[in-house]
């Protein structure tokens, strides 16, 4: 990839006129403007592996990886191909297609832990409706959820939980009850302060950032079946990452439902729901209890989504998907601390986490985390052919693609250490800071008029 003066002009143009017609000018907070430099928000034209084209011309090496939903690479022909037909078949139809048979039982035969699932075509949507399935077999209305992870619904059941609650009655929100991470006291604490009333207990079973200790999971496990608790894992994120099992199969602990999503197809839209015959059926036929109005939605078993997941699901039986990740993620890791450590910045510029989900971490002078110094990293990556807020890697990432990266970190390290210098960012960074993507205010970065 040649070095060149990169222009952002129609990017900014079909930016402004995005905000314009479209509340927050994205569709996913995370996609936002604010979540880059300002005047440096790249509107993608297309992808082609592990890079994308944006509308001024100029090409990137991509990560994060469509919010962690694409492992295999943008535009991979064979699950495009599957897509294509399947849809030259037709899209919807009035009674259940042969695509949901067959995505059910590759489903199950690749996570043999769960008995039953039921697709849909978002994350949200499923974590919703294995609350629903958990206040229906208890009887009980709270859930607790993992504090110290970032994201589970867009439902108020949990958005209630985090510092955009406006809109949400307050009677929702005291529905939710938290715990941390790899702190089985903390989960004691909450199913004692609310004895009999814990429907469900919703947590990743691992991050990008933290494993769980040993006996953490086994122990969550067992406080949920102490309590009559329904135990719920998010495999959003490591499912078909950390194993195409999930995580549930690399730690051996097994939950009543789980939830996957995001690389299940590469992109297109599927989720699912999987789990307990006994709690999936209470959104079935085959039960005498009150039923559960389960995922009963137009476009839940469209073909195209299932079509794409059984294109990957093929990929993953032909190939290690997760080795290569893993292994790519890790050559980068150790790359970039290298560079990060020639640059003088190791106390001030990190970059840790599992090697198939990487993340970076800016510190100012003081040792603080700062958006104004993430802003200044930002901003030399994207000068540089890097469009990324994480280093979360495809299958797709060549050595090509990682010299590039590491090339860009190089450059961008040298400028950072001169701010770390100077104490601050300004006269480095141009424009506002990037902000968090879910905040109660629009400032720091409201539209200016």
């Amino acid at each position: 990839m040649p070095e060149q003066e990169r222009s952002f002009a129609l990017s900014n143009r079909a930016q402004a006129f995005l905000h314009e017609m479209v509340p927050g000018g994205a569709h996913t907070n995370a996609r936002g403007s604010d979540q880059y430099p300002e005047l440096m928000a790249p509107i993608i034209a297309r992808g082609d592996g592990a890079r994308v084209l944006d509308v001024d011309g100029n090409w990137f090496v991509e990560y994060g990886a469509g919010l962690k939903s694409v492992t295999l690479g943008h535009g991979y022909d064979p699950i495009v191909r599957r897509v294509c037909e399947a849809a030259s078949s037709g899209v919807n139809f009035t009674r259940p297609s042969v695509w949901e048979l067959r995505a059910a039982e590759r489903f199950l035969d690749m996570v043999p832990t769960a008995e039953m699932v039921k697709f849909a075509k978002n994350g949200s949507d499923v974590t919703t409706a294995a609350v629903k399935l958990a206040r229906a077999a208890t009887g009980r209305d709270l859930i607790a959820v993992c504090r110290t992870q970032p994201f589970f619904s867009v439902d108020d059941w949990f958005i209630g939980t985090t510092s955009m609650p406006t809109g949400i009655p307050d009677a929702v929100r005291e529905l939710t009850v938290s715990f941390d991470f790899n702190d089985l006291d903390s989960l004691k604490d909450v199913l004692a302060k609310h004895p009999g009333q814990i429907a469900g207990i919703m947590l990743e079973p691992a991050t990008g950032t933290r494993e769980p200790q040993a006996g953490f999971l086994e122990g969550v496990r067992e406080l949920a079946d102490g309590h009559g608790a329904v135990l719920i894992f998010d495999e959003m994120i490591c499912g078909m990452r950390w194993s195409s099992a999930g995580a549930q199969a690399v730690y051996g602990v097994t939950p009543d439902l789980s939830t996957w999503g995001k690389a299940l197809g590469n992109g297109f839209s599927i989720s699912a729901l999987a789990g307990k015959r006994d709690l999936m059926e209470r959104g079935g036929l085959n039960t005498d209890a009150s039923r559960v109005f389960l995922l009963s939605n137009t476009h839940g078993a469209e073909t195209t989504g299932l079509a794409a997941y059984l294109a990957v699901a093929d990929v993953y039986t032909e190939r290690d998907v997760v080795a290569e990740m893993e292994a790519a993620g890790q050559k980068l890791q150790m790359a970039l601390l290298d560079v990060i450590e020639k640059a003088g910045v190791s106390d001030y510029l990190s970059v840790f986490g599992r090697p198939s989900a990487l993340v970076f971490g800016t510190l100012d002078a003081a040792g603080k985390p700062s958006q104004p110094y993430r802003t200044l990293l930002l901003q030399e990556l994207l000068r540089h052919g890097v469009l990324c807020q994480s280093l979360v890697i495809s299958a797709a990432h060549s050595d090509d693609d990682i010299a590039v990266t590491i090339e860009a970190f190089r450059r961008a390290s040298e400028v950072y250490a001169r701010a770390i210098e100077s104490g601050t960012t300004d006269g480095y960074v141009s424009g506002r800071p990037v902000a968090p993507a879910i905040r109660e205010f629009a400032a720091p970065r409201r539209l200016e008029v």
